[in-house]
């Protein structure tokens, strides 16, 4: 399939990739060499980064951390940014960066498009940003929403990813009476309870959720990425103790495609959760107005019987989450009534500020001009020359990094950190797994402030997400900074 409409010109190969990740985890760390890294930290945070260093020291006395959100701890210090416009952004101080950050992957379009921001002002200036009550722009976002995405035939506006995933596993057991979530390992879909299991490295259980009692987790169990039998052994455990309500799966493997799975692997996915009475509940956060205007489950060929949103559903604005599917599961959100007058239990699903008329006027307008202007198949063009590019810097200096993209989604793996496994058949190698993913995650923090000192800014030193607002002298440009940044890489000690 080329483009098509598409981000993607052509599907990566996930099981190569796989073992390429697998041969970057067991070798030797790269990375930015202590010299290199010394310099940075002198000659530009210190020197041209006062300012941001003085307000976080100022924030971290009433904020803890000094932030408000996890995308903003970065090494040395977090830096304080004041205007966001296209692909780029500013920070106090006026040094100048290319965003690939992208607020997380929201902003297809790039920062605060004038066209959008026009929209949301009027509103403000007529409406304000919320009453409580109905507004015609839900209505709107909703069709659209409905009209573009195969799957969904309703819609319903939320805050948030999280609280979409949620509600997504409230409705997905008063739909089919079952019992148990199954999701993919290491995949993310929010920090409640009971989903915040096997996150990040696939086997860690609750390992990584502190505050939330084990107990939570009675009916929430992973399986490991791309492995159809291990799927399959978990929904025939869970017919023995309640059944499985709902599979959940990042399309593009867990944590947005950090370990990729293949086409056959998420096909194989909707087939078994079926065939186990479960419903297929598809997260696209991120892969949702990205991939392309129908999602990853349009690319893939997928029905899905519910999806999460979040992010881009309110155009980087708040209120960004929501829950779609097919008529029989969404009719759980209404008013405890089905299409044909029938009672129907409703699940419990709220959110004062769900749905107002900021998030819906801002969402309605983003992803409208997303499809008009055929934005997710530009940034993915972007992408695929950035990845082509960096492909080439990291081969001509000799370092093993596994770079690739899924569309606008890039991925630069210089230590492998997200891609390592428990087994829990040896619990004796979980302090030493614990250990060397935590070295290499000092690694990664490391590349990403050599990046942020030649004006990149990332997600976490690891992933990028490009937009429609680049052009071809920008991305050769970042592959030139990119390309410095790699000349100053080695083999590290230890």
């Amino acid at each position: 399939m080329a483009y098509d409409g598409f981000a993607i010109d052509e599907y990566p190969d996930a099981e190569k990739i796989v073992t390429q990740l697998d041969a970057l985890k067991d070798g030797p760390i790269y990375g930015v060499k202590p010299e290199a890294l010394a310099e940075y930290e002198e000659e530009y945070f210190a020197k041209k980064c006062a300012g941001s260093k003085e307000r976080i020291e100022e924030a971290r006395q009433v904020i803890p951390g000094g932030v408000q959100h996890n995308l903003a701890f970065n090494y040395p210090f977090p830096m304080v940014m004041t205007k966001a416009e296209g692909a780029k952004l500013w920070d106090i101080d006026g040094n100048e960066y290319y965003d690939l950050l992208q607020a997380g992957g929201p902003t297809v379009l790039g920062s605060n498009p004038p066209s959008v921001r026009e929209k949301v002002i009027e509103l403000l200036n007529t409406c304000g940003p919320s009453t409580g009550l109905f507004h015609e722009y839900e209505y709107k976002l909703a069709k659209l929403i409905a009209d573009l995405v195969p799957s969904v035939e309703m819609f319903r506006m939320l805050g948030s990813g999280t609280e979409a995933a949620m509600c997504a596993a409230r409705v997905a057991r008063l739909k089919t009476k079952n019992k148990n979530i199954l999701k993919m390992g290491g995949a993310y879909h929010g920090w409640s309870d009971q989903l915040a299991y096997g996150i990040r490295i696939p086997g860690t259980k609750g390992i990584q959720s502190r505050g939330i009692p084990s107990y939570v987790f009675g009916h929430t169990d992973e399986f490991f990425p791309g492995d159809l039998d291990d799927l399959e052994k978990k929904l025939k455990k869970h017919k023995r103790d309640g059944g499985t309500a709902a599979v959940y799966l990042e399309p593009v493997g867990p944590e947005s495609g950090t370990r990729p799975v293949t086409k056959d692997f998420v096909r194989g996915v909707e087939e078994l959760a079926h065939a186990y009475g479960a419903l297929l509940v598809f997260d696209e956060v991120v892969t949702g107005f990205r991939i392309g205007t129908g999602g990853a489950q349009a690319y893939f060929g997928v029905d899905p019987d519910l999806t999460i949103f979040g992010k881009v559903i309110a155009g980087g604005y708040p209120g960004a989450g929501g829950i779609g599917g097919h008529l029989d599961c969404m009719q759980h959100l209404g008013a405890g009534i089905d299409s044909s007058g029938k009672k129907v239990k409703k699940a419990l699903c709220g959110g004062t500020m769900a749905a107002t008329p900021l998030s819906c006027c801002a969402g309605y307008h983003t992803i409208k001009e997303i499809a008009e202007t055929n934005a997710c198949e530009k940034a993915g063009r972007m992408a695929d020359r950035l990845i082509a590019g960096l492909k080439a810097s990291a081969a001509k200096h000799d370092l093993p990094f596994v770079i690739f993209n899924q569309g606008s989604i890039c991925h630069v793996d210089t230590v492998g950190t997200m891609h390592y496994a428990i087994d829990w058949s040896k619990p004796w190698q979980l302090p030493k797994i614990l250990k060397e993913t935590g070295r290499r995650q000092k690694e990664m923090e490391h590349m990403g402030a050599a990046y942020m000192a030649e004006g990149i800014v990332t997600l976490a030193g690891s992933r990028l997400y490009t937009s429609a607002a680049y052009d071809e002298e920008m991305i050769d440009d970042l592959i030139g900074r990119f390309d410095r940044v790699f000349a100053k890489c080695g083999k590290l000690e230890g």
